[in-house]
């Protein structure tokens, strides 16, 4: 938990220095705000709960038995939630409106290394403009948090309205969700799968044959989306998601961000909800599925009842950075201790005791031994709890007034007057 909560912390933190506000909203959603907004696939992750009481009586065998015994679900994401409740609180809220949540989510999914069945996310979303100034700065987010985690990046960018135009283009307008389903495991399961699953699907070979040398297209930004430009001149939503993508790329530019960031048309993210850019943060040092994701939506809270409300976030995936940070040995030394420094119990408790008490009241972690024994034994638990400091007060202390502190990193020792507490604090870093 220690360590978590320093991915936490940081998260929270710079989501913070952006002006977003947290709020969180229940784990159970009805079934009707969850389903139909995550595709077919994400439909088949939903854990379903079970009405409570008697689910089954009064059940009509004629009916679906599922959507009459169970009327709730637990949240998929916290997006769709989000959206419920932008449109819930609207004349409360002030447009636009930013705000971070930081909870778990279920995914009735096969558990595997970096894929789980809980886990949280810590989501940024700001909704009520269409300012392309906004995903920059969920870009800028995402710079500064893997920045101060000292995780090296790498932001796929890519457009729902390319992708849209790529349907376009192959004749196959009404199959742009097959398209973005395949097209979203190209790392998964690779090129000839991808272009398997969509003949499949029902695309042409000519419109698969189109689409191949899109999906491995080589060259700096501005080179794709000079290509792209040329194969999307028959596509007006097309020439729009190319438009975005330059804009985008022109304000990262402009804002000196120090991650890369490409352009991936392969890029897809499988929600349907998507309508603009879209986003991907991989670790370059670890290998693991994407650690961030997200994108533009236009019309999520139209569904709720809110229409012309457009939004964009990005999520990170709490669980999967602490499996890069633990891979790559990134934590901090001493996360796991809750105590900066740890009292030996010499006997003398009726001395110590008022010191750890100012000490705590002015912001410091202390702690005492509960047990007077041999002093190899509280050194011993000092260095297993990681507690860098420790302090020895028997006797001689008590009647001088003094108190003897060790960095047990060093092997420094200092004594101070019980009453200085500044110099106490200062030396174990509370200060």
């Amino acid at each position: 938990m220690a360590e978590r909560n320093y991915i936490f912390d940081t998260i929270r933190s710079v989501f913070r220095s952006f002006g977003y506000s947290q709020i969180e909203t229940p784990a159970m959603e009805n079934l009707s705000t969850l389903l139909g907004k995550y595709g077919e696939e994400g439909d088949k992750l939903l854990f379903r709960i079970l009405n409570s009481g008697d689910a089954f009586a009064g059940v009509d065998e004629s009916k679906p038995l599922v959507s009459q015994i169970c009327e709730k679900g637990l949240r998929y994401d916290l997006t769709v939630p989000f959206a419920r409740y932008v449109v819930q609180h609207r004349d409360e809220i002030s447009f636009p409106f930013k705000r971070f949540q930081m909870q778990p989510v279920w995914r009735a999914d096969r558990p595997q290394k970096g894929r789980y069945r809980e886990f949280y996310q810590c989501d940024v979303d700001v909704i009520g403009s269409k300012s392309q100034l906004c995903e920059l700065e969920l870009v800028q987010i995402v710079d500064e948090v893997y920045r101060r985690l000292g995780i090296n990046v790498l932001v796929k960018i890519n457009n729902r309205k390319v992708l849209s135009g790529l349907a376009e283009i192959c004749g196959a307008p009404d199959k742009v969700v097959d398209i973005t389903v395949a097209i979203d495991k190209l790392d998964k399961i690779g090129l000839d799968a991808v272009k398997a699953e969509m003949l499949e699907k029902g695309l042409s070979a000519e419109a698969v044959a189109l689409l191949e040398p899109v999906l491995t297209l080589s060259g700096s930004n501005a080179e794709k989306i000079a290509v792209m430009r040329g194969l999307m001149s028959s596509s007006e939503i097309g020439l729009k998601g190319l438009d975005e993508l330059e804009e985008l790329f022109g304000f990262i530019a402009d804002a000196g961000i120090s991650t890369p960031c490409e352009i991936d048309l392969s890029l897809a993210r499988g929600l349907n909800y998507y309508t603009g850019a879209i986003f991907e943060v991989k670790a370059l040092d670890w290998e693991i599925g994407s650690i961030s994701g997200g994108g533009r939506y236009d019309n999520l809270t139209g569904i709720f009842g809110l229409a012309d409300m457009s939004g964009v976030g990005i999520s990170f995936g709490a669980d999967r950075i602490y499996d890069v940070l633990k891979g790559l040995d990134k934590f901090p030394a001493g996360l796991g201790s809750a105590s900066r420094l740890l009292f030996a119990n010499m006997g003398e408790t009726a001395y110590v005791l008022p010191i750890a008490s100012a000490l705590r009241a002015a912001g410091a972690s202390v702690e005492i031994y509960p047990d007077v024994s041999k002093l190899k034994k509280q050194f011993d638990y000092a260095d297993r709890k990681g507690i860098p400091f420790l302090s020895v007060c028997g006797e001689t202390e008590a009647a001088s007034g003094q108190v003897q502190i060790k960095n047990l990193a060093t092997g420094e020792q200092v004594s101070f007057s019980k009453d200085d507490l500044p110099g106490i604090l200062a030396f174990i870093g509370e200060n």
